[in-house]
Protein backbone atom coordinates (compact mmCIF):
# COMPACT_ATOMS: atom_id res chain seq x y z
CA UNK A 1 0.00 0.00 0.00
CA UNK A 2 1.08 3.48 -0.31
CA UNK A 3 1.77 6.10 2.00
CA UNK A 4 -0.24 8.39 3.41
CA UNK A 5 -0.66 11.49 1.53
CA UNK A 6 -1.62 14.47 2.92
CA UNK A 7 -1.34 18.26 1.85
CA UNK A 8 -1.43 21.37 4.12
CA UNK A 9 -4.76 22.90 4.23
CA UNK A 10 -5.51 26.34 5.95
CA UNK A 11 -9.23 28.02 5.87
CA UNK A 12 -10.61 31.39 6.45
CA UNK A 13 -13.57 33.01 5.79
CA UNK A 14 -13.94 36.99 4.98
CA UNK A 15 -16.41 38.89 6.66
CA UNK A 16 -18.22 39.19 3.30
CA UNK A 17 -18.56 35.03 3.18
CA UNK A 18 -15.97 34.06 0.86
CA UNK A 19 -14.17 30.78 1.67
CA UNK A 20 -10.18 31.49 1.51
CA UNK A 21 -8.38 28.24 1.66
CA UNK A 22 -4.49 28.23 1.13
CA UNK A 23 -2.08 25.43 0.36
CA UNK A 24 1.81 26.34 0.48
CA UNK A 25 3.61 24.50 -1.58
CA UNK A 26 7.57 26.35 -0.51
CA UNK A 27 10.10 26.46 -3.43
CA UNK A 28 7.63 25.79 -6.08
CA UNK A 29 8.01 28.68 -7.78
CA UNK A 30 4.57 29.12 -9.61
CA UNK A 31 1.47 30.08 -7.81
CA UNK A 32 -1.98 28.84 -8.85
CA UNK A 33 -5.56 30.92 -8.22
CA UNK A 34 -8.67 28.86 -8.30
CA UNK A 35 -12.43 30.15 -7.80
CA UNK A 36 -15.20 28.20 -7.64
CA UNK A 37 -18.58 29.77 -8.10
CA UNK A 38 -21.42 27.72 -7.13
CA UNK A 39 -23.85 27.63 -10.50
CA UNK A 40 -23.75 25.32 -12.64
CA UNK A 41 -26.49 24.30 -15.15
CA UNK A 42 -28.29 22.91 -12.50
CA UNK A 43 -29.31 26.23 -11.19
CA UNK A 44 -30.83 27.26 -14.06
CA UNK A 45 -34.46 27.73 -15.13
CA UNK A 46 -35.62 24.96 -17.57
CA UNK A 47 -36.14 27.20 -20.04
CA UNK A 48 -33.36 29.05 -19.83
CA UNK A 49 -30.70 25.98 -20.24
CA UNK A 50 -27.35 27.55 -20.87
CA UNK A 51 -27.23 30.95 -18.60
CA UNK A 52 -24.33 29.61 -16.43
CA UNK A 53 -22.24 28.33 -19.32
CA UNK A 54 -23.04 31.78 -21.04
CA UNK A 55 -21.40 33.63 -17.97
CA UNK A 56 -17.95 31.87 -18.12
CA UNK A 57 -17.53 33.72 -21.56
CA UNK A 58 -19.44 37.14 -20.57
CA UNK A 59 -16.59 36.92 -17.38
CA UNK A 60 -13.54 37.31 -19.69
CA UNK A 61 -15.15 40.70 -21.35
CA UNK A 62 -14.18 43.12 -19.45
CA UNK A 63 -15.38 44.83 -16.13
CA UNK A 64 -15.10 48.33 -14.33
CA UNK A 65 -11.37 48.33 -14.25
CA UNK A 66 -10.22 45.76 -17.03
CA UNK A 67 -10.98 46.13 -20.83
CA UNK A 68 -12.19 43.06 -22.54
CA UNK A 69 -9.72 40.74 -23.46
CA UNK A 70 -7.58 42.24 -20.93
CA UNK A 71 -7.69 39.61 -18.25
CA UNK A 72 -5.99 36.90 -21.16
CA UNK A 73 -3.76 39.52 -21.80
CA UNK A 74 -2.23 40.65 -19.05
CA UNK A 75 -1.65 37.11 -17.04
CA UNK A 76 -0.46 36.06 -20.62
CA UNK A 77 2.10 38.69 -20.33
CA UNK A 78 3.45 38.04 -17.50
CA UNK A 79 3.78 34.02 -17.81
CA UNK A 80 0.82 32.93 -16.79
CA UNK A 81 -2.28 30.89 -17.85
CA UNK A 82 -5.54 30.95 -17.32
CA UNK A 83 -9.15 29.68 -18.26
CA UNK A 84 -12.50 28.47 -16.99
CA UNK A 85 -15.26 25.76 -17.18
CA UNK A 86 -18.64 25.31 -16.70
CA UNK A 87 -20.06 22.12 -15.34
CA UNK A 88 -23.83 20.73 -14.13
CA UNK A 89 -22.51 22.12 -9.96
CA UNK A 90 -20.57 24.50 -10.69
CA UNK A 91 -18.60 27.30 -12.42
CA UNK A 92 -14.52 27.84 -11.71
CA UNK A 93 -11.69 30.14 -12.84
CA UNK A 94 -8.17 29.29 -12.66
CA UNK A 95 -4.78 30.80 -13.33
CA UNK A 96 -1.47 29.71 -13.17
CA UNK A 97 1.75 31.94 -13.16
CA UNK A 98 4.98 32.49 -11.56
CA UNK A 99 4.47 33.42 -7.90
CA UNK A 100 5.15 37.42 -8.17
CA UNK A 101 1.96 37.76 -10.41
CA UNK A 102 -0.33 36.50 -7.62
CA UNK A 103 -1.65 39.88 -6.62
CA UNK A 104 -2.44 40.61 -10.15
CA UNK A 105 -4.38 37.43 -10.65
CA UNK A 106 -6.26 38.55 -7.62
CA UNK A 107 -7.31 41.74 -8.99
CA UNK A 108 -8.54 40.77 -11.91
CA UNK A 109 -10.81 38.26 -10.17
CA UNK A 110 -12.07 40.85 -7.97
CA UNK A 111 -12.90 42.94 -10.11
CA UNK A 112 -14.79 40.92 -11.96
CA UNK A 113 -17.14 39.18 -9.49
CA UNK A 114 -17.31 43.12 -8.12
CA UNK A 115 -17.84 44.88 -11.09
CA UNK A 116 -18.93 42.64 -14.06
CA UNK A 117 -22.52 44.95 -14.24
CA UNK A 118 -20.21 48.14 -15.65
CA UNK A 119 -20.20 45.76 -19.22
CA UNK A 120 -23.24 43.70 -19.00
CA UNK A 121 -24.39 45.40 -21.83
CA UNK A 122 -26.97 44.34 -24.38
CA UNK A 123 -23.73 44.06 -26.89
CA UNK A 124 -21.78 41.68 -24.70
CA UNK A 125 -24.89 40.12 -24.29
CA UNK A 126 -25.73 39.25 -28.15
CA UNK A 127 -21.91 38.65 -28.90
CA UNK A 128 -20.97 36.12 -26.35
CA UNK A 129 -24.29 34.23 -27.27
CA UNK A 130 -23.42 34.25 -30.52
CA UNK A 131 -19.90 32.60 -29.59
CA UNK A 132 -21.49 30.24 -27.37
CA UNK A 133 -23.51 29.10 -30.00
CA UNK A 134 -20.39 28.67 -32.64
CA UNK A 135 -18.66 26.63 -29.51
CA UNK A 136 -22.20 24.36 -29.69
CA UNK A 137 -21.46 23.93 -33.07
CA UNK A 138 -18.18 23.54 -33.41
CA UNK A 139 -17.99 20.54 -30.74
CA UNK A 140 -21.42 18.81 -30.81
CA UNK A 141 -24.13 20.27 -33.49
CA UNK A 142 -20.92 19.52 -36.56
CA UNK A 143 -19.52 16.68 -34.91
CA UNK A 144 -20.15 12.75 -35.35
CA UNK A 145 -22.13 11.47 -32.19
CA UNK A 146 -21.77 15.35 -30.69
CA UNK A 147 -25.22 15.18 -29.43
CA UNK A 148 -25.64 12.13 -28.15
CA UNK A 149 -24.87 13.17 -24.65
CA UNK A 150 -27.69 15.52 -24.87
CA UNK A 151 -29.90 12.92 -26.56
CA UNK A 152 -29.51 10.41 -23.70
CA UNK A 153 -29.83 12.33 -20.49
CA UNK A 154 -33.70 12.69 -21.22
CA UNK A 155 -33.81 8.96 -20.63
CA UNK A 156 -32.92 9.19 -16.70
CA UNK A 157 -34.19 12.94 -15.55
CA UNK A 158 -36.92 14.89 -16.74
CA UNK A 159 -36.61 18.09 -17.93
CA UNK A 160 -36.94 19.70 -14.10
CA UNK A 161 -34.26 17.95 -12.62
CA UNK A 162 -31.54 19.36 -12.00
CA UNK A 163 -29.28 16.97 -14.43
CA UNK A 164 -31.73 16.86 -17.18
CA UNK A 165 -29.91 19.04 -19.62
CA UNK A 166 -25.95 20.13 -20.30
CA UNK A 167 -24.49 22.89 -19.05
CA UNK A 168 -23.32 23.90 -23.17
CA UNK A 169 -27.10 25.53 -23.25
CA UNK A 170 -29.91 25.69 -25.38
CA UNK A 171 -29.67 28.29 -28.63
CA UNK A 172 -33.45 29.03 -28.75
CA UNK A 173 -33.65 29.48 -25.10
CA UNK A 174 -30.28 31.89 -24.79
CA UNK A 175 -31.92 33.50 -28.24
CA UNK A 176 -35.25 34.47 -26.37
CA UNK A 177 -33.54 35.59 -22.91
CA UNK A 178 -33.65 39.34 -22.23
CA UNK A 179 -30.61 41.44 -20.96
CA UNK A 180 -32.55 41.85 -17.28
CA UNK A 181 -33.04 37.85 -17.04
CA UNK A 182 -29.20 37.51 -17.65
CA UNK A 183 -28.16 40.30 -14.73
CA UNK A 184 -30.74 38.94 -12.26
CA UNK A 185 -28.97 35.43 -12.96
CA UNK A 186 -25.50 37.37 -12.37
CA UNK A 187 -27.13 39.02 -9.09
CA UNK A 188 -28.19 35.89 -7.58
CA UNK A 189 -24.94 33.68 -7.93
CA UNK A 190 -22.00 35.72 -8.43
CA UNK A 191 -20.80 36.78 -5.39
CA UNK A 192 -18.51 36.25 -2.48
CA UNK A 193 -20.96 34.41 -0.08
CA UNK A 194 -21.30 31.94 -3.35
CA UNK A 195 -17.67 31.45 -4.15
CA UNK A 196 -14.84 29.28 -3.10
CA UNK A 197 -11.59 30.92 -3.22
CA UNK A 198 -8.43 28.20 -3.53
CA UNK A 199 -4.35 29.54 -3.35
CA UNK A 200 -1.86 26.51 -3.80
CA UNK A 201 2.39 27.39 -4.60
CA UNK A 202 4.81 29.01 -3.37
CA UNK A 203 2.54 31.71 -0.89
CA UNK A 204 2.78 32.41 2.44
CA UNK A 205 -0.26 31.29 4.58
CA UNK A 206 -0.53 34.94 6.17
CA UNK A 207 0.05 36.54 3.12
CA UNK A 208 -1.92 35.16 0.90
CA UNK A 209 -5.02 35.79 3.53
CA UNK A 210 -3.78 39.48 3.85
CA UNK A 211 -3.75 39.68 -0.05
CA UNK A 212 -7.02 37.48 -0.46
CA UNK A 213 -8.55 40.46 2.35
CA UNK A 214 -7.04 43.20 0.15
CA UNK A 215 -8.97 42.41 -2.88
CA UNK A 216 -12.06 40.95 -1.89
CA UNK A 217 -13.33 42.37 1.19
CA UNK A 218 -14.87 44.98 -0.03
CA UNK A 219 -17.42 43.87 -2.39
CA UNK A 220 -20.85 43.32 -0.90
CA UNK A 221 -21.67 39.99 0.21
CA UNK A 222 -24.95 39.34 -1.01
CA UNK A 223 -27.52 37.12 -0.39
CA UNK A 224 -26.38 33.47 -0.46
CA UNK A 225 -28.57 30.99 -2.58
CA UNK A 226 -30.43 28.68 -0.71
CA UNK A 227 -29.07 24.95 -1.77
CA UNK A 228 -31.81 22.40 -1.98
CA UNK A 229 -30.88 19.47 -3.53
CA UNK A 230 -33.31 16.44 -4.46
CA UNK A 231 -33.30 12.35 -3.15
CA UNK A 232 -31.42 10.23 -5.05
CA UNK A 233 -33.70 7.96 -7.46
CA UNK A 234 -32.99 4.77 -8.24
CA UNK A 235 -31.49 3.10 -10.94
CA UNK A 236 -34.03 3.00 -13.92
CA UNK A 237 -35.93 -0.25 -14.01
CA UNK A 238 -37.62 0.02 -17.11
CA UNK A 239 -36.09 0.15 -20.86
CA UNK A 240 -35.93 3.35 -22.06
CA UNK A 241 -34.68 3.79 -25.95
CA UNK A 242 -33.96 6.50 -28.36
CA UNK A 243 -33.09 5.57 -32.28
CA UNK A 244 -31.58 8.15 -34.35
CA UNK A 245 -30.19 7.92 -37.85
CA UNK A 246 -27.10 10.47 -38.13
CA UNK A 247 -24.38 11.22 -40.67
CA UNK A 248 -21.75 8.94 -39.18
CA UNK A 249 -19.45 6.49 -39.91
CA UNK A 250 -20.44 3.83 -38.17
CA UNK A 251 -23.33 2.61 -35.36
CA UNK A 252 -23.24 3.13 -31.97
CA UNK A 253 -25.00 3.06 -28.56
CA UNK A 254 -24.96 4.99 -25.28
CA UNK A 255 -25.79 3.52 -22.10
CA UNK A 256 -26.78 6.02 -19.65
CA UNK A 257 -26.80 5.23 -16.08
CA UNK A 258 -28.09 6.66 -12.38
CA UNK A 259 -25.58 6.39 -10.23
CA UNK A 260 -24.93 7.23 -6.16
CA UNK A 261 -24.65 10.66 -5.12
CA UNK A 262 -21.42 11.99 -4.74
CA UNK A 263 -20.39 13.32 -0.82
CA UNK A 264 -17.59 13.09 1.56
CA UNK A 265 -18.12 9.98 2.99
CA UNK A 266 -19.47 8.38 -0.50
CA UNK A 267 -18.28 4.57 -0.19
CA UNK A 268 -21.04 3.31 -2.73
CA UNK A 269 -20.04 5.94 -5.40
CA UNK A 270 -16.33 5.07 -5.12
CA UNK A 271 -17.19 1.35 -5.31
CA UNK A 272 -19.11 2.21 -8.52
CA UNK A 273 -16.47 4.35 -9.81
CA UNK A 274 -14.41 1.39 -9.27
CA UNK A 275 -16.56 -0.72 -11.17
CA UNK A 276 -16.45 1.58 -13.86
CA UNK A 277 -12.98 1.01 -13.96
CA UNK A 278 -12.74 -2.80 -14.42
CA UNK A 279 -15.77 -3.32 -16.46
CA UNK A 280 -14.95 -0.28 -19.10
CA UNK A 281 -11.84 1.52 -18.77
CA UNK A 282 -8.75 0.94 -21.09
CA UNK A 283 -8.08 -2.42 -23.29
CA UNK A 284 -7.47 -4.69 -20.25
CA UNK A 285 -11.41 -3.41 -19.07
CA UNK A 286 -14.33 -6.49 -19.89
CA UNK A 287 -16.03 -4.12 -22.36
CA UNK A 288 -13.01 -4.01 -24.49
CA UNK A 289 -11.52 -7.40 -24.11
CA UNK A 290 -15.88 -9.06 -24.96
CA UNK A 291 -16.80 -6.85 -28.04
CA UNK A 292 -13.60 -5.43 -29.42
CA UNK A 293 -10.73 -8.37 -29.03
CA UNK A 294 -12.92 -11.56 -28.57
CA UNK A 295 -15.90 -10.94 -30.67
CA UNK A 296 -14.66 -8.18 -32.98
CA UNK A 297 -18.34 -6.42 -32.59
CA UNK A 298 -17.01 -3.52 -31.73
CA UNK A 299 -14.30 -0.83 -32.87
CA UNK A 300 -14.17 0.63 -29.03
CA UNK A 301 -16.40 0.04 -25.62
CA UNK A 302 -16.02 1.88 -22.71
CA UNK A 303 -17.51 3.30 -19.36
CA UNK A 304 -16.99 5.97 -16.99
CA UNK A 305 -18.18 8.20 -13.97
CA UNK A 306 -19.10 11.85 -13.39
CA UNK A 307 -19.55 12.24 -9.56
CA UNK A 308 -22.05 14.80 -8.87
CA UNK A 309 -23.91 16.16 -6.11
CA UNK A 310 -28.05 16.78 -6.48
CA UNK A 311 -29.40 13.64 -6.09
CA UNK A 312 -27.37 11.19 -8.57
CA UNK A 313 -24.12 10.58 -10.06
CA UNK A 314 -24.34 10.01 -13.58
CA UNK A 315 -22.31 7.05 -15.37
CA UNK A 316 -21.84 6.76 -19.29
CA UNK A 317 -21.37 3.47 -21.26
CA UNK A 318 -20.85 3.48 -25.13
CA UNK A 319 -19.93 0.81 -27.51
CA UNK A 320 -18.83 2.23 -31.53
CA UNK A 321 -20.05 -0.72 -33.42
CA UNK A 322 -18.10 -2.45 -36.45
CA UNK A 323 -20.23 -0.97 -39.87
CA UNK A 324 -23.05 -3.66 -41.20
CA UNK A 325 -23.09 -4.94 -36.89
CA UNK A 326 -26.45 -5.67 -35.46
CA UNK A 327 -27.21 -3.12 -32.42
CA UNK A 328 -29.00 -6.20 -30.28
CA UNK A 329 -26.41 -8.58 -30.74
CA UNK A 330 -24.23 -5.64 -29.18
CA UNK A 331 -26.62 -5.08 -26.43
CA UNK A 332 -27.30 -8.57 -25.79
CA UNK A 333 -22.75 -9.05 -25.31
CA UNK A 334 -22.83 -5.78 -22.58
CA UNK A 335 -25.87 -7.17 -20.78
CA UNK A 336 -24.00 -10.42 -20.72
CA UNK A 337 -20.44 -8.70 -19.53
CA UNK A 338 -22.56 -6.63 -17.36
CA UNK A 339 -24.24 -9.48 -15.62
CA UNK A 340 -21.22 -11.53 -14.87
CA UNK A 341 -19.62 -8.95 -13.57
CA UNK A 342 -22.37 -8.06 -10.87
CA UNK A 343 -22.17 -12.15 -10.16
CA UNK A 344 -18.76 -12.64 -9.87
CA UNK A 345 -17.10 -9.19 -9.07
CA UNK A 346 -14.44 -8.04 -9.30
CA UNK A 347 -10.95 -10.47 -8.67
CA UNK A 348 -8.56 -9.24 -6.18
CA UNK A 349 -6.27 -8.50 -9.16
CA UNK A 350 -8.39 -6.13 -10.67
CA UNK A 351 -9.97 -4.42 -7.82
CA UNK A 352 -5.95 -3.51 -6.60
CA UNK A 353 -5.35 -2.57 -10.71
CA UNK A 354 -8.25 -0.27 -10.49
CA UNK A 355 -7.65 1.48 -7.03
CA UNK A 356 -3.73 1.96 -8.27
CA UNK A 357 -5.08 3.65 -11.51
CA UNK A 358 -6.78 5.95 -9.48
CA UNK A 359 -4.74 6.37 -7.36
CA UNK A 360 -2.37 7.49 -9.85
CA UNK A 361 -4.80 9.19 -11.71
CA UNK A 362 -5.34 11.44 -8.34
CA UNK A 363 -1.72 11.65 -7.47
CA UNK A 364 -1.01 13.36 -10.96
CA UNK A 365 -3.89 16.02 -10.55
CA UNK A 366 -2.67 16.69 -7.21
CA UNK A 367 1.21 17.00 -8.41
CA UNK A 368 0.41 20.27 -9.91
CA UNK A 369 -0.56 23.81 -8.20
CA UNK A 370 -3.07 24.39 -10.53
CA UNK A 371 -4.37 20.68 -10.21
CA UNK A 372 -4.62 20.79 -6.33
CA UNK A 373 -6.32 24.28 -6.32
CA UNK A 374 -9.16 22.82 -8.21
CA UNK A 375 -9.54 19.69 -5.98
CA UNK A 376 -9.46 22.08 -2.91
CA UNK A 377 -12.14 24.49 -4.13
CA UNK A 378 -14.44 21.52 -5.62
CA UNK A 379 -14.09 19.42 -1.50
CA UNK A 380 -14.86 23.01 0.09
CA UNK A 381 -17.66 24.42 -2.54
CA UNK A 382 -19.41 20.95 -2.68
CA UNK A 383 -18.46 19.45 0.90
CA UNK A 384 -18.25 22.12 2.29
CA UNK A 385 -14.82 20.90 3.72
CA UNK A 386 -11.50 21.08 2.04
CA UNK A 387 -10.28 18.62 4.11
CA UNK A 388 -12.36 16.32 2.66
CA UNK A 389 -9.15 15.96 -0.01
CA UNK A 390 -7.09 14.40 1.98
CA UNK A 391 -9.54 11.57 2.72
CA UNK A 392 -10.15 10.55 -0.64
CA UNK A 393 -6.87 8.35 -0.80
CA UNK A 394 -7.55 6.13 2.21
CA UNK A 395 -11.62 6.24 1.16
CA UNK A 396 -10.42 4.87 -1.94
CA UNK A 397 -8.20 2.04 -0.93
CA UNK A 398 -10.32 1.10 1.91
CA UNK A 399 -12.98 0.15 -0.86
CA UNK A 400 -13.87 -4.14 -0.86
CA UNK A 401 -14.54 -6.44 -3.58
CA UNK A 402 -17.87 -7.30 -1.85
CA UNK A 403 -18.79 -3.07 -2.05
CA UNK A 404 -17.72 -3.23 -6.10
CA UNK A 405 -20.12 -6.27 -6.22
CA UNK A 406 -22.89 -5.01 -4.53
CA UNK A 407 -22.55 -1.69 -6.48
CA UNK A 408 -22.29 -3.71 -9.89
CA UNK A 409 -25.62 -5.35 -8.66
CA UNK A 410 -27.26 -2.29 -7.25
CA UNK A 411 -26.39 0.41 -10.32
CA UNK A 412 -24.02 -0.52 -13.06
CA UNK A 413 -26.41 -3.67 -14.38
CA UNK A 414 -29.05 -1.34 -14.91
CA UNK A 415 -27.17 0.45 -18.24
CA UNK A 416 -28.98 -1.22 -20.52
CA UNK A 417 -32.29 0.26 -19.56
CA UNK A 418 -31.52 3.90 -20.99
CA UNK A 419 -29.90 3.21 -24.72
CA UNK A 420 -29.46 6.36 -27.40
CA UNK A 421 -28.74 4.02 -30.98
CA UNK A 422 -26.88 5.93 -33.78
CA UNK A 423 -27.44 4.80 -36.98
CA UNK A 424 -25.56 5.66 -39.89
CA UNK A 425 -27.91 7.55 -42.94
CA UNK A 426 -29.84 10.79 -43.29
CA UNK A 427 -30.23 12.85 -39.79
CA UNK A 428 -33.41 12.55 -38.58
CA UNK A 429 -35.18 10.33 -35.55
CA UNK A 430 -35.99 7.16 -36.49
CA UNK A 431 -39.74 5.73 -35.61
Amino acid sequence: MSADVRYPLTSRTLDNGLRVVVSPTPGLGVVAVNLWYDVGSRHEEPHRQGFAHLFEHLMFQGSRHVKSGDHFALLQGHGGSLNATTSFDRTNYFEAMPAGVLDLALWLEADRMAYLDDVLTQENFSNQVDVVAQERSQRMDNVPYGTVFEKALPLIFDSEHPYGHLPIGNMRHLADATLAEVSAFHAAYYMPSNAVLSIVGEVDIDDAFAKADTYFSHIDAGDTPKRELPSTLPPLAEPHRADYTEDVPAPAIWFTIRLPVDAPDSRELAAATLGSSIVGEGETSHLHRRLVRRDKTALSAGMGVNALIAGNSLGLASVRAVPGQDLDAVVEAVADVLGRFAADGPTDNELALARAQAERDWLDEMGTAAGRADAISACALLFDDPDVLNERLSLLRSITRDEVQQAAQSWLLHAVNAQVRIHPGQSGVQV
